[in-house]
């Protein structure tokens, strides 16, 4: 029989063992802040949002029909559109995307019930019968309360076909677009920032060279008219020129030597695929272990590596940086859901995807002073979705719920940081485990984001504050499983939760991450 004394010596050892392995499970990691150097502005555009013709993007997403039961204002969900106001939606991108190219926007203006069918050919091979169109797309960017940004037709259009669809949508005057649109129910031009030259011109928008790409810009490009009005005489649009796809340095450097200022804005596009694999099985979007979930943040983070080296070439060729990054397509790609059409692209969201999306963000801040704008793919139904619905019902998934959290940072000015922090590693690769970024807004508050990558252990992170700070609120989002998603019967199983672990002590700002979370922090 153990003595007293032997009980007790023991229970303190067990004890300590405790005390070293919960030392070892937590992080500890430094966020060092400048906010006097915050002298770039977050464009509000880099929260921007992308709407395909694609599966049920438009069509159940957007667009019900004024007939609909559900609750529509002019076909359009009142539902879809009160939760996009509320994420401070700052532009959305149309038609596409591949189907862009095959677009021809006079097959969707007039009466609906003459307007012609096609075949979407890239998305499912269904009929698109063209009753979403200008008119449609534009009411519902002003019911949003965001800018359209129009990708037009170079793959299988014509220069003149852009040319009259431009002055269709902006001009006002005594002309034969603006008498067509006055015909169809709108007398004045609509405000038009934003007109991409083409979509994946080296893929499914023409599979063009570069060098031929860059030719066939410069002639689209000078027909796309400015057309002042009484209200802005000085109305200019924003082109957008076609850029590469992800790794290809060449077609980057190819259009900044051949084409430079004649565009104000490249495009970039780059999908996370957990598996890396094109060809074969991208992974499920919700069956998946930490092993995939790392593989999957790996693969996210090569955006850095991706954005570091495009926007050399760019510097190189324009030093004082009056052309745009626009990473027009970004996000998640995983395998569809089970029995659902292949063409229809339609995955479900965790919080897996809430964290890349994070990191993404994250990123897209750190080179504010180039990037001009980002859209995430998709909106609704598609992809790294924002909203999913099932006929009359809506579930917000947590990369929406990111977008809420991270919707501080539109608009304000970019806070340079420096994160010390351990590294998230497995299986011979590393990523680092807390990444952060921080904004001040127009009222003088800085707001810090803080993502806790490890998917077990816990993190303490401190900060150095101004002298007088104080936490004003603090908001996270985390869930206890990976693959933590929201349905339609169950749609608050990830969502924002108030964060009682950051306060302020004299100087310091300290907060206790839990595994596999997003927390942002507002601080006065």
């Amino acid at each position: 029989m153990q003595s007293r004394l032997q009980l007790v010596s023991l229970s303190l050892i067990v004890l300590a063992g405790a005390v070293t392995r919960a030392a070892e499970e937590r992080i500890d990691a430094t966020v060092t802040l400048h906010p006097d150097q915050a002298k770039t502005k977050i464009a509000p555009e880099m929260y921007g949002q992308f709407a395909e013709h694609l599966g049920h993007c438009i069509y159940g997403g957007i667009w019900v029909g004024e007939e609909s039961a559900i609750p529509n204002t002019r076909g359009i969900r009142n539902d879809v559109v009160a939760a996009l106001k509320n994420i401070h939606v700052p532009v959305v991108r149309w038609p596409g995307g591949c189907f862009a190219d095959e677009y021809h926007w006079k097959d969707g203006i007039g009466p609906r019930d003459k307007r012609p069918k096609m075949i979407n050919t890239h998305w499912g091979g269904v009929v698109e019968d063209n009753s979403f169109g200008t008119h449609e797309f534009m009411d519902f960017c002003e019911q949003v309360g965001c800018e359209p940004y129009i990708c037009g037709n170079v793959g299988s259009g014509s220069v003149e076909e852009m040319m009259q669809w431009v002055e269709y949508m902006t001009s006002e005057a005594d002309s034969p677009m603006a008498n067509l649109r006055r015909q169809n129910g709108r007398d004045t031009p609509w405000k038009l920032n934003y007109f991409a030259v083409g979509n994946e011109s080296w893929g499914c928008g023409g599979n063009m060279t570069p060098e031929y790409y860059a030719n066939e810009f410069r002639r689209y490009n000078t027909f796309i008219k400015n057309y002042p009005t009484k209200d802005d005489p000085k109305r200019k649009i924003y082109r957008v020129a076609g850029g590469p796809n992800s790794f290809d340095y060449n077609w980057m450097e190819v259009m900044m030597k051949n084409v430079g200022p004649k565009m104000n804005g490249i495009s970039l596009h780059y999908y996370t695929l957990p598996t890396g694999d094109w060809d074969h099985s991208k992974g499920s979007s919700t069956e998946f272990d930490e092993a995939m979930y790392h593989k999957t943040l790996v693969n996210a983070f090569k955006m850095e590596e991706l954005l570091d080296k495009q926007i050399a070439i760019m510097d190189k060729h324009d030093k004082d940086q009056k052309i745009g990054l626009v990473v027009d397509e970004w996000g998640n790609w995983y395998d569809v859901e089970p029995g659902t059409n292949k063409g229809f692209l339609y995955q479900q969201n965790t919080l897996r995807d809430a964290l890349t999306a994070a990191v993404n963000l994250d990123l897209f801040q750190s080179h504010a002073d180039r990037i001009s704008m980002a859209n995430i793919a998709q909106m609704i139904n598609v992809l790294q979705a924002m909203i999913l619905t099932d006929k009359e019902r809506m579930v917000l998934t947590p990369t929406y719920h990111v977008f809420d959290l991270y919707k501080v940072h539109q608009g304000s000015m970019l806070v340079p940081l420096e994160v010390n922090t351990p590294n998230y590693e497995m299986d011979g690769k590393s990523i680092p485990a807390i990444h952060a970024t921080a904004s001040r807004g127009s009222d003088g508050k800085l707001n810090i984001s803080l993502v806790n990558l490890d998917a077990t252990k816990s993190a303490h992170v401190s900060a150095t504050m101004p002298k007088g700070s104080a936490v004003a609120k603090a908001r996270i989002l985390t869930a206890d499983k990976l693959n933590a998603h929201n349905t339609f019967d169950h749609p608050d199983v990830v969502k924002p939760a108030s964060f009682t672990g950051a306060k302020i002590d004299g100087e310091t700002l300290t907060a206790e991450l839990p595994a596999k979370s997003v927390v942002v922090i507002e601080v006065r």
